[in-house]
Formats: structure tokens, sequence, C-alpha cells
């Protein structure tokens, strides 16, 4: 689970419930808040194309359909313009054909 630095996050009790439930804590890096930009986009995009949209009936057709925009429409057709315009899946593809960039060895 990602989540910022804020107390409540950092405390040993919320460490405790996530290791209880076998999740794993990610936090951003102190004074970066760029860590959360990506997500917070992505929760922004889904709220306002799909689930503000909507008026679900129950929890499961709630997840349902955002599983459906996600993998139906999110990573297969949307079109993200830090990707060049392309779709995730696309661009995903496109990259594992790439050689991955070589690191300097020099110190």
């Amino acid at each position: 689970m990602h989540s910022d630095r804020e107390s409540q996050y950092a405390s040993a009790l919320h460490r405790a419930l996530l290791a209880h439930r076998g999740l794993q804590s990610s936090m951003s890096r102190k004074g970066n808040c760029w860590d959360n930009a990506v997500m917070e986009r992505f929760f922004l995009n889904l709220k306002r194309e799909r689930v503000w949209q909507k008026d679900y009936a129950n929890p499961a057709e709630a997840t349902r359909d955002i599983t459906d925009y996600i993998v139906g429409f999110y990573n297969s057709a949307r079109l993200h313009s830090t990707l060049g315009y392309l779709p995730l899946n696309v661009h995903e593809s496109l990259s594992a054909g790439q050689q991955p960039i070589e690191v300097s060895d020099i110190c």
C-alpha cells in the first residue's frame, strides 16, 4: 500500500494492520510530492471519466465497472500524453522490445 509520510501511516498500529493483512507499506520520499503524482492523476481520471458518471447499485457492480474501465479502456484504448499519445498496453509492448538503459560502471 502506497501512502504519503503522514504520522497515521507511519504508526506502529497501521504497520501492524498492513502486516496482518499481508500487505507491504510504501511511502513517498521525504519532501518529494512528485512520488504520488502519477497515482493521484490516475485516480482523478478514474473518478472524472467513470465513477462520477455512474450510480452504482452495490459494491460488486462498482468493482466490475471499474475493472472494465481499467482493463478495457484505460490500459487498452485511452491515449496517454506522457507516453507519446499511445495506449498503455501499446507503449508497454513497444518498450518490451527495447534494450534496457546501460549503466556506467564508472564511479
